[in-house]
């Protein structure tokens, strides 16, 4: 099975590249960077510390509280924070800044995989929720390095399928130090795929211990007054393809009864920012641009939230939340 897994894996490389070449249209940032998805580090790293890898924006959000604590108890130690999508990137640079270092998580090839850990050197890695990259979890073993799934969840719709792959995904669990599940419903789906009791606990979802600095806060109230002193605000953030049109038509409609309401619009990835703005104007809305800076006037319907690392502090401003993904099972987050 992990040599059909890796044959298919080299297979479809040039469908891969032709995805990053699609996708890089509407976000360039795909174009750049090809050389660490081969496990070429391109940016600077420090070896013999911690990886931790959060595939995308909501598992690096996920992750701050997690870093923060790392970096209190092991201050010696360098972090380095991998992610798989330019938009993950940009959190994790926002979000941690100097404090860690940042490079793309190779594909799970074994030839960019060792590459990768050759220049990392880790001494522990941490995986944010659920990403069992086979190669990269054979490679960590041969290598005697930990791994611990943090925040981990399983479906039970994913752990059927994973009960398909029968022994393999034995092997795969057998070869993971810990799996610190989000509860008790997804710990028993590890345990049934095969996971020993001493390789689980439970700990809560690390959502829960994001915390708001005082600084962030006092933000949030003094744009809240420079925006909508007299208004009310409702925030749309994670939206996906065709969430847009449903959340502009209840907006459109709920102006008929609340005239003064102000709408923020966040969607998911940054390379959908102009689509949000064409819907806007199609729409026949007055919007602005939170990457202009320009404030909000009394007339302004809608701002568009076009700018990476503020979702809390816009989320600080709304009286009421709307998280993307809820409609459509196959774009569902929890984030």
């Amino acid at each position: 099975m992990e040599l059909l897994y890796t044959t298919l894996l080299y297979l479809i490389q040039p469908l891969v590249w032709l995805r990053l070449l699609l996708r890089s249209r509407k976000a360039p940032a795909y174009r750049k960077r090809w050389a660490e998805r081969y496990g070429f580090c391109q940016n600077k790293v420090e070896p013999d510390g911690i990886l931790l890898h959060s595939v995308s924006v909501g598992e690096t959000l996920a992750a701050i509280p997690l870093v923060r604590a790392l970096r209190h108890r092991y201050p010696s130690l360098p972090i380095t924070v991998t992610t798989m999508t330019p938009t993950g990137s940009e959190r994790a640079m926002s979000a941690f800044g100097k404090d860690v270092h940042h490079v793309y998580l190779p594909y799970d090839l074994p030839g960019a995989m060792n590459r990768f850990l050759n220049t990392v050197q880790p001494k522990l890695v941490i995986v944010m929720e659920t990403e069992l990259w086979p190669n990269m979890v054979a490679a960590l073993h041969k290598r005697k390095i930990p791994l611990v799934i943090a925040n981990a969840r399983l479906s039970e719709r994913s752990a059927k399928g994973y009960a398909k792959l029968g022994g393999f995904m034995r092997r795969l669990l057998s070869r993971i130090t810990l799996i610190a599940a989000q509860n008790e419903e997804d710990g028993n789906r590890f345990l049934s795929l095969g996971l020993k009791r001493n390789q689980l606990a439970v700990t809560g979802s690390l959502k829960f211990d994001i915390s708001v600095t005082p600084e962030l806060a006092a933000r949030a109230v003094t744009l809240r007054r420079q925006w909508a002193p007299h208004r009310k605000v409702w925030i749309a953030t994670s939206t996906h393809d065709g969430e847009e049109q449903i959340i502009l038509q209840a907006h459109k409609k709920l102006l008929e009864t609340f005239p003064n309401l102000l709408l923020i619009l966040v969607p998911r990835h940054p390379e959908r920012f102009p689509d949000a703005r064409e819907m806007v104007q199609k729409a026949g809305m007055s919007f602005t641009l939170r990457s202009t800076g320009e404030i909000p006037s009394s007339s302004t319907q809608v701002v568009i939230g076009d700018t990476m690392g503020e979702l809390m502090l816009l989320y600080g401003i709304a009286d009421l939340a709307f998280v993307g993904g809820s409609w459509w099972s196959a774009a569902a987050i929890t984030r």
